[in-house]
Formats: structure tokens, C-alpha cells, sequence
């Protein structure tokens, strides 16, 4: 148990690992999800040109959205960005590359990301150049197939309600979005989580992302985690 406790590290000890021009996964929709304390982590220590891999694009104020507001973002792989107008006009100045990727098979590169598949087959957007443009194809028995591309990053960040020392997560209601795919996809994950409990406390029933998957455990603010070294 004691190398579990490894595991929690502070905010300033997380943002060792975001630099200027890497890949983060971001768990979120709209928002709900996403972890507020990292985010606002990567503003104050000032990275930018990231590609970012999630949902959407937040909105101006919330969520990812406020690093996509801000300039940072230099590329988002994602299934719609309508509700910030901010990316929209930033895509339209040529200032952020935006991929369109339907969700369903967003959520599905982001899955084999994690598994370790280097993509997926679908017919979904063969009619819609924005969506098949550039991309490869193949015919399997009489039907055509794009093939997309498996996606991984660097960094994935996510948030949960509760976590062990270990990393086990428990999500609360539709915060748990793409939360758990996220979590499987970055060569290094890291859990913003709201209350932390010792090993043992979670029901087996309630953890959605085992402790495997995640490297590190951010308290968000607010949250008292001394437990751990008493």
C-alpha cells in the first residue's frame, strides 16, 4: 500500500509533465468532466501550442474550452466545437486545425488508442469530405471502409468523483463521459478527483477505471488528502 500513496502528487508536481507542443487527451463533455484543476494549471504555467483529443471544445469559460479560447491550442481532434464560438472563429482564421471526428467513432479511435489497435473500420462519413478526406480506404467483401487511425497523446487528463491511493475511480453520473476511454489512451494519466479514500473502501461495483490505467492522482482544490501519510 505504501507505494500507492506514491500515486498523489500535487498540482505543481503534475504540471512537470505538460510542455509546450504535446498531445493531451481530456476527458469532458461540454464541460462536465473535465478536470478544472489541471486545466487552470496549464494556464497559469503558460503552455501552448497543444493538440488537443476530447469530446468538444467546452465553451469559452469552462472546461477545455478555456485553454482553446486562450490561444493555447495549436490542433483539436474532436466531435464538434459549436459550442464555443471562440474555436469556431479561430478555425475560420486559420489559427487552430480543427479534425471533425463523429462521436461514436471518436470514442472508438480513442478506445483502440488505449487497447493498443491502430484503428478502427467504418463506413460512417464515406459521403462527407470533411470527414473521410485524406483518409485511407479498403474494401472488405463488397463494402468500402475508412480507416481511422488509432488516438493516443502524451498526457491523458480526467476527472473523477472518488478515487483509492491506487487510482481506482468512481465517476459521478454523466461526469463519467469519455472519462474511462480517456483514461486508457495517454502514455502517462492523470486523475483530478474530489475526495481520495484509503484502499479498500471503493466496491469493486463502483470503480469504472482501475488503478492500472492511472499514473498519477491530483486532489482538486479543496480537497484534504493527509490521510494518506498518517
Amino acid at each position: 500500500m505504501e507505494n500507492s500513496f506514491k500515486k498523489i502528487i500535487s498540482i505543481d508536481a503534475a504540471l512537470e509533465y505538460f510542455t509546450d507542443g504535446m498531445t493531451i487527451l481530456f476527458g469532458g463533455f461540454g464541460g462536465i468532466g473535465s478536470p478544472p484543476t489541471i486545466i487552470d494549471g496549464i494556464l497559469e504555467k503558460g503552455i501552448r501550442n497543444l493538440t488537443l483529443i476530447g469530446n468538444d471544445t467546452g465553451f469559452p469559460h469552462i472546461g477545455i474550452g478555456k485553454i482553446v479560447s486562450q490561444g493555447r491550442a495549436r490542433k483539436i481532434i474532436a466531435s464538434h466545437i459549436g459550442s464555443n464560438p471562440v474555436a469556431g472563429q479561430l478555425m475560420t482564421e486559420g489559427k487552430l486545425e480543427v479534425e471533425f471526428s463523429p462521436q461514436g467513432i471518436l470514442a472508438e479511435r480513442i478506445r483502440a488508442g488505449g487497447v493498443g489497435l491502430g484503428g478502427i473500420l467504418s463506413d460512417i462519413g464515406m459521403d462527407n469530405e470533411m470527414v473521410s478526406c485524406n483518409k485511407q480506404k479498403i474494401i472488405i467483401g463488397n463494402k468500402q471502409y475508412l480507416v481511422e487511425t488509432a488516438l493516443t497523446g502524451d498526457v491523458s487528463i480526467v476527472f473523477a468523483k472518488k478515487a483509492d491511493s491506487f487510482g481506482n475511480l468512481m465517476y459521478d453520473k454523466s461526469a463519467r463521459n469519455t472519462n474511462p476511454l480517456v483514461a486508457m489512451a495517454g502514455d502517462i494519466t492523470i486523475a483530478e478527483v474530489e475526495e481520495i479514500v484509503p484502499v479498500g473502501s471503493l466496491d469493486p461495483d463502483e470503480v469504472v477505471t482501475p488503478g492500472v490505467f492511472v499514473d498519477y492522482i491530483v486532489p482538486s482544490k479543496g480537497v484534504n488528502w493527509k490521510w494518506a501519510w498518517e
